[in-house]
């Protein structure tokens, strides 16, 4: 029996539903159920086939077993060797460098020393910084927000240097980006499963938490569709994510992919819909079932091996 788990954390209804619509399907030889673990022995074996990975960008002993578990064949939704070493500055550069348009970004220098360092740890560090080419590279307004961060976690509308500097005093510790905001007329998040399937949902940052999922929206020019489905395809595929959002702001007909690390993205019927929501938990569910039906391969001990994962 392949045994599908799904490993969650706060969420009320995606894991159960999925779990539902897994078992529903009736597919010989495969079960869905909540990941039960204690504490993990290193040499194994796993007794999932398949983890569907919901929280351990939050729980580092849960990302501890899913590399574990990988190492034994466990197919992880998303890669957690990736997750790991990702980060969004990064991103925007791979992004870039794909041919996606990307609004100029520039990581800065912690605001305070993080824990365990003194100025003597940064003596690399250029100080004074050069403001004026970092604000003549961005603009205003711009916003600063964490390399890696997520759920809108301290992040701050700068529109002066005035703004920037009294956001950026509060920043303590985190490793921060600054980039360019986008004017935008039109703003998408795209679900992308098993880097095949995608769902353009129209989205309104501004609008209250519980309104951003566009109920009625206007009909967008194809030509607009096919471009944010094509590069939330070429960023999934290139980053290995199995699934993600890819969040987009649209200014004078170019989508500028603004946010697209979103490993465990929010599926909660109350914020995204009732129809957003059958459609992903139909797509995962489809997902992990096929990778359920594969070989219990082990994957090859190299690292470059471990963040390509098992196809």
């Amino acid at each position: 029996m392949a045994i599908i788990g799904v490993l969650f954390g706060m969420e009320n209804v995606f894991p159960g539903a999925l779990v539902e619509r897994i078992n529903a399907m009736g597919v010989p030889g495969v079960t869905a159920e909540f990941v039960q673990i204690g504490g993990v022995k290193m040499e194994g074996p796993c007794p999932y086939h398949v983890v569907v990975d919901r929280i351990s960008h939050d729980i580092p002993f849960y990302r501890a077993w899913l590399k574990t578990a990988a190492l034994d064949g466990t197919y992880v939704i998303s890669n957690p060797f990736w997750s790991s070493a990702d980060d969004k500055f990064f991103n925007y550069a791979l992004g870039k460098r794909l041919g996606v348009a990307v609004p100029n970004t520039v990581v800065l220098p912690h605001k305070e020393h993080p824990p365990g360092t003194t100025d003597k740890s940064m003596r690399n560090l250029m100080y004074p910084l050069n403001w004026d080419e970092v604000f003549e590279y961005i603009g205003f307004p711009a916003f600063l927000k964490p390399f890696d961060g997520g759920g809108w976690r301290d992040v701050f509308q700068v529109k002066s240097r005035e703004e920037f500097f009294a956001a950026y005093d509060q920043t303590r510790t985190l490793c921060m980006t600054l980039q360019t905001a986008v004017k935008f007329n039109e703003y998408f998040r795209c679900y992308v499963v098993g880097q095949e399937d995608v769902h353009v949902m129209p989205y309104d940052p501004r609008a209250p938490f519980h309104e951003r999922y566009v109920k009625h929206p206007p009909k967008y020019p194809a030509a607009l569709i096919e471009r944010v489905t094509k590069d939330s395809l070429t960023l999934c595929r290139a980053l290995g994510y199995d699934l993600n959002t890819v969040e987009f702001a649209v200014e004078d007909g170019v989508p500028y992919a603004i946010d697209f690390m979103n490993a465990a993205p929010d599926a909660d019927p109350h914020s995204v819909g009732p129809d957003n929501f059958a459609w992903i938990v139909e797509k995962v569910a489809a997902f992990a079932v096929k990778k359920a039906q594969e070989p219990k391969t082990p994957l090859t001990y190299r690292w470059s091996a471990l963040l390509e994962g098992r196809k």
